[in-house]
């Protein structure tokens, strides 16, 4: 028996490496949709909104499908951290960073819009950071130039020796896509995973 035709609705480099490791076929459809946060959206409902507003829209186009969106919002004393897109945003998101705790809201849904199945999941991760000095900023930054992450930081990688500790359920989620609750939402609809 054949599985289910499977969609990730995200434009994320990241994200594709992470499903990647579940071992199963599936294609990208770049979701389209308005990021934009709502007047007193907090960082948790923002993400799962987000997560679910992108499998809709791909599902649309692919009724027949699952459709797998996720989101992650970042956020530390009340400031949102986006992807900084460049150095400065990046130095001042690490600046406030330092010494303290961010919050990342990783958010999935797996949605068949034929059946309007919806599966969704979120996760918090608390990040803490150590004391970061303009040095250490400048040469972390310049080694792994994280502008396309939220947060200034490839947990993955390099970013790792910012933290003093993190909280998770999941250590994907941080990376964004939570592996361990997509795998068992699979399960749930008949992927075979692994």
């Amino acid at each position: 028996m054949s599985s289910p035709q499977l969609i990730l609705a995200s434009t994320s480099s990241y994200r594709r490496q992470l499903l990647d490791r579940l071992g199963l076929p599936y294609t990208v459809v770049a979701p389209g949709v308005d990021e934009a946060r709502r007047p007193d959206e907090n960082p948790a409902a923002l993400s799962e909104r987000l997560a679910d507003a992108k499998a809709c829209a791909v599902g649309r186009a692919h009724p027949q499908a699952w459709v797998i969106g996720s989101d992650q919002v970042a956020a530390c004393d009340g400031a949102i951290f986006g992807k900084p897109g460049n150095v400065e945003r990046a130095t001042d998101q690490l600046r406030a960073a330092s010494a303290r705790t961010v919050d990342f809201h990783t958010s999935l849904c797996l949605r068949h819009a034929a059946t309007n199945a919806t599966r969704i999941h979120s996760d918090h991760t608390r990040v803490r950071f150590r004391a970061l000095d303009e040095a250490t900023i400048e040469r972390y930054l310049l080694a792994e130039q994280p502008w396309d992450c939220a947060g200034s930081f490839k947990s993955e990688g390099l970013g790792i020796a910012l933290f003093e500790s993190i909280a998770s359920e999941d250590p994907t989620a941080l990376i964004g896509l939570p592996l361990i609750a997509l795998a068992r939402m699979l399960r749930q609809v008949g992927f075979v995973v692994p």
